[in-house]
Order: C-alpha cells, then sequence, then structure tokens
C-alpha cells in the first residue's frame, strides 16, 4: 500500500545501511533446489518427530555448515532438541459430546480435542454462551461481564468484533482459553460458523482433525500447558450447535447471522448440562530446532542478535487422506520459507561483509503442532551470557504462484522493525499492501509471535496482492493449504522466490547494521503488554 509505504519513508534517514548495500545474487533455482529436496516424498512430510523431519534437519545443518555458519545449538552443535508429548483421540473408544441428552459422535457436528492429563474423561457441566469470549475493556469487548461462568463450559465463536484492528484480534483471539481459565470456566465449545464452513468443509475439518495434539516437555520433565484449568474443548458445527441453543432466546442462525456482520453477541446461560467425552493414547517424541548462527563483526554489538526463523515441519503422511497421495509435504507451508532463509544466509556470507550484529538462523520445529519449536527457542535462547535477540525476521509459507510486486508485512507497524521493511521493500521495487485476510488471525498463527510475547519487535511477510494474488493466495488456502497438493509440482513462480529472499535479506542486514536495535513504538499494544520495561519509540509522523 503506497501511502503506508510513503509514510515510513517519510519518517527515514535519507542515506540508510542497506542503501550502501550491494544487491544480493539470489537465483531462483536455487530456491528451487532446496524446495525440490525439502518437498520431496523422501521425506514423508517432514512431521516433526519423525524419521522425515531428521532428515530435513540434517539437510538444513549441512546447508549452514556449507555456507560457514556456526553451531548454535546445544553442546556446541547445530540442534537444540525438545521434547513432545502428544495426545490422539483413541479411536476404539466412545468420544463425542451430550446436549441435552442428545449424544454427538466424534466427527458427527463435533470434534473433541484429545488431553494426554486425561486417558478417559468425560466432563459434564452447564453451559454458558460468552459470545466472542474476550475480557477486552479498552476495546468495548467484554463478554463475560455479569455471567458467572465457575465451574462451567463457556461456548464460544471464533475471532473477534468489528473495530478492533487485526493483528490486536488476533492476539485476543490465541489467548480466549487463558482469559476463560481466569474466570473459572472448565471447558471451551468453539462453534463453526458458516463463514468458515465456506472456506473450509467440514469433511475436511474433520479429515485433519486426527492430527495429534503436541505439548513441549520443558526441561524439568513437566509439559507445558497454556491453560491448565480448561480440562476439555470441543467444536461444534451445525446440527451440534443449533442443540446447544435450542429453546433459548436465540437461535445459532441468529448468533451466526450477527457473527457474520461482526456485530455485538448476546450472552446467556444455555439450557441443561453438556458433556464432553474422550479417551487419549499418548506418545512421546523428540525433535530438534536446527540453528546456526554468522557471528556479528562490531565488539560493541555482537551480543545483540538478529533472529530470521523458518519452520522447517510440515504434516506428514495420512492413511486417511483422501486420494492415492497420503503425502503432505509442504512444499509451500514451509519448504519454500526455509529455501528462502538458506539463500537468505548465502547472501550475507557472499556479501563478503560480516553484519555488525550477529545474525541467527533458526529452522524450526513443531509450528504445526502449535508454535512449540519456536516458543522453546523465544523461552530457553540460545545465546550466550549477555547476549540478546533484539528482532525476529519470520518467513512462513510465501505463496510463490505469482509475480511478485508487493508484500504484506505482518507486524511492522508497531515498531522500528517497520522502518526496515519500508526500506528493504523501496529498495527491492516492491510497495506494501495491507493485511487482506485479517480474519485468518495470521499475526499470531506462525513462529514470530513466540517472540513477540518475549518483547521481541519482528515482523513476517507474506507475499502480497497484486497480479491477482489475493485470488490466488485465497484459492491455495481453500484448495491447497494442509493438503498433499502442497507439493513441487504447483506452478511456482521461481523468480518471485528470489525476490522474496532477497526482501527478507535486505531487512535482516538493515537491523544488523542498524546504529541502534529496533525500538517498539510508543502505543502499540504488543509493546505495551509484552515489553513495558523496554524504552520506546515515538511513531512515525503522518
Amino acid at each position: 500500500m503506497r501511502p503506508l509505504l510513503a509514510l515510513l519513508l517519510a519518517s527515514l534517514p535519507t542515506a540508510s545501511v542497506l542503501a550502501q548495500q550491494a544487491a544480493p545474487q539470489i537465483r531462483p533455482e536455487q530456491v528451487r533446489a532446496h524446495v525440490s529436496f525439502l518437498a520431496d516424498d523422501a521425506l514423508e512430510g517432514r512431521d516433526a518427530g519423525t524419521r522425515g523431519y531428521d532428515v530435513a534437519a540434517r539437510y538444513v545443518a549441512t546447508q549452514f555448515d556449507a555456507l560457514g555458519l556456526k553451531p548454535g545449538g546445544d553442546k556446541g552443535g547445530w540442534y537444540q532438541t525438545i521434547r513432545f508429548q502428544a495426545a490422539r483421540i483413541d479411536p476404539t473408544k466412545p468420544a463425542g459430546v451430550t446436549i441435552g441428552g442428545r449424544r454427538f459422535a466424534q466427527g458427527d457436528d463435533v470434534l473433541v480435542t484429545p488431553d494426554a492429563r486425561f486417558p478417559t474423561q468425560a466432563l459434564t457441566a452447564p453451559a454458558v454462551f460468552v459470545g466472542y469470549g474476550l475480557d477486552a475493556p479498552q476495546y468495548k469487548a467484554d463478554d463475560y461481564a455479569g455471567l458467572d461462568v465457575r465451574g462451567k463450559i463457556v461456548v464460544m465463536v471464533r475471532g473477534t468484533p468489528a473495530g478492533i484492528p487485526s493483528d490486536v484480534a488476533a492476539t485476543l483471539s490465541a489467548t480466549k482459553a487463558e482469559v476463560a481459565e481466569r474466570k473459572g470456566a472448565i471447558g471451551i465449545v468453539t462453534l463453526v460458523t458458516s463463514d468458515t464452513l465456506k472456506a473450509y468443509p467440514w469433511a475436511r475439518i474433520v479429515a485433519q482433525s486426527g492430527e495429534p495434539r503436541t505439548l513441549m516437555v520443558e526441561p524439568d520433565g513437566k509439559p507445558r500447558l497454556r491453560a491448565p484449568g480448561v480440562q476439555a474443548r470441543a467444536t461444534v458445527a451445525q446440527g451440534a450447535a443449533a442443540a446447544l441453543f435450542a429453546g433459548t432466546r436465540s437461535s445459532f442462525m441468529a448468533i451466526d447471522a450477527a457473527y457474520q456482520k461482526k456485530a455485538a453477541l448476546p450472552r446467556f446461560a444455555l439450557p441443561g448440562e453438556v458433556t464432553i467425552a474422550q479417551s487419549t493414547a499418548v506418545s512421546e517424541s523428540r525433535s530438534p530446532n536446527v540453528i546456526g548462527v554468522l557471528p556479528g563483526s562490531d565488539p560493541a554489538l555482537n551480543t545483540e542478535y538478529v533472529l530470521v526463523t523458518a519452520h522447517l515441519d510440515h504434516n506428514g503422511i495420512h492413511a486417511d487422506a483422501p486420494g492415492a497421495d497420503k503425502v503432505f509435504n509442504g512444499a509451500m507451508d514451509n519448504a519454500a520459507g526455509v529455501a528462502v532463509m538458506l539463500e537468505a544466509a548465502r547472501a550475507f556470507t557472499a556479501s563478503g561483509k560480516p553484519p555488525k550484529r550477529s545474525v541467527m538462523f533458526a529452522a524450526v520445529t513443531s509450528e504445526e503442532d502449535g508454535l512449540l519449536g519456536s516458543d522453546y527457542l523465544a523461552r530457553h535462547p540460545v545465546v550466550p551470557a549477555g547476549g540478546t535477540v533484539v528482532a525476529n525476521v519470520n518467513l512462513d509459507m510465501p505463496v510463490l504462484l505469482y509475480m511478485l510486486d508487493d508484500v504484506v508485512a505482518f507486524g511492522a507497524e508497531h515498531s522500528e522493525v517497520g522502518q526496515a521493511v519500508a526500506r528493504a521493500a523501496a529498495a527491492s521495487g516492491l510497495t506494501l499492501s495491507p493485511d487482506f485476510m485479517p480474519n485468518e488471525n495470521v499475526f499470531v498463527r506462525s513462529d514470530h509471535y513466540s517472540f513477540v510475547k518475549q518483547g521481541v519487535p519482528s515482523v513476517m511477510l507474506a507475499t502480497g496482492v497484486k497480479n491477482d494474488g489475493e485470488r490466488i493466495f485465497r484459492e491455495f488456502l481453500g484448495k491447497t493449504y494442509h493438503s498433499p497438493a502442497d507439493q513441487i509440482d504447483l506452478p511456482f513462480n521461481w523468480e518471485s522466490a528470489a525476490k522474496f529472499a532477497v526482501v527478507n535479506y535486505a531487512i535482516a542486514r538493515d537491523l544488523a547494521d542498524a546504529p541502534a536495535r529496533p525500538r517498539w513504538y510508543t502505543g502499540s499494544p504488543f509493546g505495551d503488554q509484552f515489553a513495558p520495561n523496554q524504552p520506546k519509540a515515538p511513531r512515525p509522523a503522518k
């Protein structure tokens, strides 16, 4: 979006660090070679904790080694190894939701979330509809006001009402379970609305529900739980959702209609009780983040790290996937992002000029399980004593199917990282476009958010809307995303892949060579929430 780019550029020095750097030469075929290997059937979908992922991790480590990076993992190696605990619904035992005496079996308009803490469970409690399930009075969203949900199951819709900025809305959406726990709820039921079913038909949601619920295990041996007080969760659609509201003052159809308008929703106790039942099978595994470091050249700055991340995992093999192809190769998601990261690293080393700050490159595991690898790295940083991560540039699922002339920069408006984005985009001949799919909550769905929560200014670029990009991107999400069709035979635009690598390299280079580390802007809700004691920068003048 040109006005945003012009605004950001107007606030920048006339001679930027970036302008002094020669444009890197990144060849499209180099990106293609990485994607071709990582998305090959031989890697079996790179599911975290599997042989296929381990082969991919070894590939990345050898690439880091060949580029001359230094190992940044545990004990002087390339890997930061993490323990995981995975829970699946046991298909041999009953699971489902009972509403007003009517039972809905797993997959029949309901999906119960497995919980490793409860091998067999049937949680019964009164239910309360809490609208969007928010507690954000600063945005006039106080959905628990006047309601007693202690010891009850709260029923809510996804997302937020109108009037909340998309990235703030994404954060509020991601913390609904913690809010419910704080209010005393013991279970959560999420309603699947008609707009979700248009984008993701129920049959597809059910087909993907076999994925385990995975938790990381901390060094002390305890699984990490974000809302341990929530003991059961389920997702309900159509007939089951209608049953929840039967005999109340508002039908599910009316709730759905109001939701489509992002209007305020009523909130009230639901009749009867709801039972969420499941049996869970539990397994454990290990999987590594792969970490390489390019040491900084400035003694005054080289203990500050610019972190470039891309998740290496995908969804493995699903024997129950429809059709003959059972391998979820993840070519775009996220072999493409890892390939771009590797070529950005190559651009740094090929430049012949080491960065002033150290640059850390991390191929992280278990993103598909809930950003677990990045969360572990963010909370257990592998930097020397006295070192700190000052910025994160994240690479996740660039949809490289059309000519790249613009990018969407998630998080750029919240910190001085946005100024580096603006310089890099301008130098690369790209414009900045706004988030064209705010309902997807992208800001909290990729690995940069793990570092935001630790107070690190962060950004993630997506391919933009020009050249029919919005239609192509949405079509990819609707037909190809998280399916066996995300593979190397897609019509990749490898020239766009190289351009995307160049602009992300330029952002990281700018941050690494800048005189000062980037600051959150005054008034950023993320800076205020996650970095309240850090110095803030004034927003650029309009």
